[in-house]
């Protein structure tokens, strides 16, 4: 299987933050729909005219112009309320599911950074090294060696395995490759 690396950066991470809240921003546009019918001109009233005209205190509309009900209705204190009432419940509600998706979220970077390091400990992890062969006779010979400067001579046994060791080492992966 081929290594890899994943490299996630504070910027990737505030881009991907910054992607959701545009999702949550965006709402659907609704197009008006454009009648194809010839409109008929309309006469320039004064909203003043027409609140005084007494046609329009009947409910009668001047010609050309659709009937309106009056913009605000009076509303009972107790619609009020509960009005009131369920904009709170939906309001604590989205608080807390805005408190669930900030918890999800640090959980989400704790184990996306812990992830990270774990492929990065990975990668820079050295891969098993097999043991120089014949360490042990080298180091003998060499410790040999340093203890008789004036007589090296006395070394030729401890030097003879090591050559010997040497020599087996090198016909043991020479028949293995």
């Amino acid at each position: 299987m081929g290594d890899f690396t994943i490299q996630i950066s504070a910027n990737l991470v505030n881009r991907l933050a910054e992607d959701g809240e545009k999702l949550k921003k965006k709402t659907k546009k609704t197009k008006t729909k454009i009648s194809r019918e010839p409109r008929q001109p309309q006469t320039k009233v004064n909203q003043k005219q027409v609140l005084d005209d007494p046609k329009t205190q009947k409910g009668d509309a001047p010609p050309g112009w659709p009937f309106q009900p009056p913009l605000f209705l009076p509303v009972s204190p107790s619609a009020q309320s509960a009005e009131l009432d369920a904009i709170r419940s939906v309001l604590q509600e989205s608080e807390r599911v805005l408190e669930k998706l900030n918890k999800q979220e640090k959980n989400m970077v704790q184990e996306v950074t812990e992830r990270a390091k774990t492929l990065h400990d990975q990668e820079f992890k050295l891969p098993y090294q097999k043991p120089l062969p014949c360490l042990a006779e080298k180091e003998a010979s060499e410790a040999c060696y340093k203890e008789s400067i004036k007589d090296p001579l006395k070394c030729h046994r401890l030097l003879k395995n090591y050559a010997d060791c040497s020599r087996k080492a090198r016909q043991l992966v020479s028949s293995t490759n």
